[in-house]
């Protein structure tokens, strides 16, 4: 299957697709059985191996995958092979409470601009812990009942798209030495579309040597973390989270647009029980955890570090001047400090020019918060490309 000729060229292990795990959201079953998953990848390198990484960080219970495959589904031409993805030389891969594993090396010609699905089947009762919401146009997986793993198509009367991924958490491919990844990292601004209106923005300008990898949670914060069932899906805190989002293989730099949540979520224990305003920071605070949480951390990596500003907040339900006050204080702590290496002003990009704290006409989805479908093509448009090359 792989293409011995070029074998000798692909000698560097980077992370070639990649999203963040966190707690799913609680609902009143938590448990799966009998589940096939799929999730299609675009691959944007060449090479002759994958590893995939499958996380259990957040749950409680060991996890088991029956058995998983990957195969190549852009040609429909009866060449489907699906090849399984193993764990010490087993099919059934068991991923400890708490803990990431990596598959066994997987021999498999790699081409750019190919389709690959990873596929897990869960025979048995499985918690459905360990995972994060995402979406854009390269972000789309399927759930089916039953076991249809090794299936080029699975049934439509017995699947469903979904926009949670679960358990799979990377993908690294054995590629040529040129080639990096370009980690975001931030929350629901992040786990939406501008990542991968990033990627094609790279594939339109020929850019071929750089993966985006997503480390995105939706409600996150720098700061703090929800311990109780209503919010757990919001993530961890930026202390305990932003070293495992990290660990991405053939990494280069990573671009950090983060806490949002921190500005808009406490509203007082009157109000919230869980959002008491103890928990609202001040700037100086945020750019204490940016810098001793993210920079330097980074920095020890080897990785460059972009700082991303905050987006316009007006009409957002819990919206109040002194939150956007913070927002302008945290954003201009970005624009100016000295300790990263670039910074994209998504604020910039996306706000009224009259009235800056608002989205400019058509980039509010909707909420006054997330930016709608033609922002994030705006946000994939204001990162520098000198800072991917």
């Amino acid at each position: 299957m792989v293409d011995q000729m070029n074998n000798s060229n692909y000698t560097k292990w980077v992370a070639c697709w990649g999203n963040a795990t966190s707690i799913s959201d609680r609902e009143i079953s938590t448990y799966s059985k009998n589940l096939t998953l799929r999730y299609p990848v675009r691959m944007c390198f060449n090479g002759s191996k994958l590893r995939f990484h499958f996380s259990n960080l957040t749950g409680t219970e060991n996890v088991k995958i029956t058995k998983a495959f990957v195969a190549d589904v852009t040609k429909d031409d009866g060449s489907y092979k699906p090849v399984y993805i193993m764990h010490n030389g087993k099919a059934e891969i068991i991923i400890p409470k708490g803990e990431e594993v990596v598959s066994d090396e997987v021999e498999f010609e790699v081409r750019k601009g190919a389709t690959l699905t990873v596929s897990l089947y869960f025979a048995d009762f499985t918690q459905m812990s360990a995972g994060t919401l995402v979406s854009g146009p390269l972000s789309k997986a399927q759930f089916a009942y039953g076991d249809f793993a090794d299936c080029r198509i699975l049934p439509r009367d017995l699947s469903k798209s979904t926009q949670w991924f679960y358990f799979l958490n990377t993908i690294d491919v054995l590629t040529e030495e040129k080639n990096h990844a370009f980690v975001c990292y931030g929350d629901s601004i992040t786990a939406q579309s501008w990542p991968d209106y990033l990627t094609l923005r790279l594939e339109e300008e020929k850019i071929d040597n750089v993966s985006i990898i997503r480390r995105a949670v939706c409600g996150t914060r720098i700061l703090r973390q929800y311990d109780c069932i209503t919010y757990q899906a919001y993530g961890l805190k930026g202390e305990t989270r932003f070293p495992v989002e990290m660990n991405v293989a053939g990494a280069s730099a990573v671009l950090i647009q983060h806490g949002i949540n921190d500005i808009i979520h406490p509203v007082g224990e009157e109000v919230n029980q869980f959002r008491p305003w103890s928990d609202l920071p001040k700037a100086e605070e945020m750019a204490w955890g940016f810098e001793n949480l993210y920079v330097k951390y980074a920095k020890n990596l080897g990785l460059k570090v972009y700082g991303g500003t905050l987006l316009p907040i007006y009409g957002w339900r819990t919206y109040a001047p002194f939150r956007n006050e913070l927002r302008n204080q945290y954003n201009d702590y970005i624009r100016n400090t000295k300790s990263i290496d670039g910074v994209v002003d998504f604020d910039k990009a996306l706000r009224n020019q009259e009235k800056p704290e608002c989205f400019a006409e058509g980039f509010d989805s909707g909420d006054h918060l997330h930016p709608s479908e033609a922002a994030y093509k705006k946000m994939a448009e204001a990162v520098n490309l000198e800072f991917l090359k």
